[in-house]
């Protein structure tokens, strides 16, 4: 419950929720991730925030739930639960154009196909580099800083850079 003995709205809920950043990208917030899912509030004043993790075995969902808990408690909550939900499994189709554009900002290229498309280590895609736009690029690590980026190198502007991976 607020101060007022009204219990925080649902809309309040979300707004709180937008201020908290990803860990590893800290230019988006949780919910242009896509990761909450769904905000209950009920009869009583209980929050229940339903979550899905980006990845499997994604090392920031435990960061995730304590910066919900503690958000939304600091914020008048007097009762908050979390719910893991793993179907429909989170994908980067949910980012919007918005969100894509802050992570090509931030010099992470966002996702350039549907998560049904996957770039292998051999493959001849290119990546579009965020830095310099061109498309003369090469993948040299499946792997990034996180699982759900791969490291990638522009041959045009000589930066690497990260690709935030189709999933």
């Amino acid at each position: 419950m607020v101060g007022n003995g009204n219990y925080i709205s649902e809309h309040k809920i979300w707004d709180l929720l937008s201020q908290i950043p990803d860990p590893d990208i800290p230019v988006i917030n949780i919910t242009e991730l896509g990761i909450v899912r769904q905000v209950i509030v009920d009869d009583f004043g209980k929050i229940t925030v339903v979550i899905t993790p980006s990845y499997s075995g994604c090392p920031a969902m435990s960061v995730f739930k304590e910066e919900i808990k503690n958000k939304l408690l600091e914020n008048g909550a007097t009762s908050v639960d979390l719910k893991i939900e793993l179907s429909p499994p989170w994908t980067t189709d949910w980012l919007s154009d918005v969100t894509k554009n802050k992570l090509k900002k931030y010099g992470i290229a966002p996702p350039e196909e549907h998560s049904s498309d996957f770039i292998g280590l051999f493959s001849n895609k290119k990546v579009t580099c965020p830095h310099c736009n061109q498309n003369e690029t090469k993948l040299t690590s499946q792997f990034g800083s996180t699982p759900c980026k791969s490291l990638w190198f522009c041959n045009l502007c000589h930066q690497p850079f990260e690709y935030f991976k189709c999933h």
